[in-house]
C-alpha cells in the first residue's frame, strides 16, 4: 500500500492543523492507520492510531485531549485533528499503515509507511 500524507504547515501555538493521509488500495478497511513524528534530534515516536473499522484508537499521553484520529474507509483516508498546537508538536508527521493489526496496549508495529508532511508550530 502506499500513502500519501498531506496538511503540513506554519501555525502559532493554541492553534489546528488536519492531517490526511491516502492509502493507494482498494483494501485500506483491512489495514489499522497510525501516525507517527520525529522531530529535529530526535526518535520517531507514536502519536496515535486507529482500528481498520474506526471504533478503536489509541494516543501517546502528549498529544491525549489535543489531537483526535479518524478516518473515512470510502475515500481511503485517516486523518489527524490537531488541535491547542504547542511548540513541541514541531515535527515531521508521517502515516502508516499495518495489514490486519489488532490494536494493542505495548506495541506501535507498522509495516509500511508514506512520505512525511512537515508540521512547523511557532511561539
Amino acid at each position: 500500500v502506499q500513502l500519501q500524507a498531506s496538511g503540513g504547515g506554519l501555525v502559532q501555538a493554541g492553534g489546528s492543523l488536519r492531517l490526511s493521509c491516502v492509502a493507494s488500495r482498494r483494501t485500506y478497511g483491512t489495514y489499522a492507520m497510525a501516525w507517527f513524528r520525529q522531530a529535529p534530534g530526535k526518535e520517531r515516536e507514536p502519536v496515535a492510531e486507529i482500528s481498520r473499522n474506526g471504533a478503536n484508537t489509541r494516543y501517546a499521553d502528549s498529544v491525549k485531549g489535543r489531537f483526535t484520529i479518524s478516518r473515512d474507509n470510502a475515500k481511503n483516508t485517516v486523518y489527524l485533528q490537531m488541535n491547542s498546537l504547542k511548540p513541541e508538536d514541531t515535527a515531521v508527521y508521517y502515516c502508516a499503515a499495518d495489514y490486519g493489526r489488532i490494536l494493542t496496549a505495548t506495541d506501535w508495529e507498522y509495516s509500511y509507511w508514506g512520505q512525511g508532511t512537515e508540521v512547523t508550530v511557532s511561539s
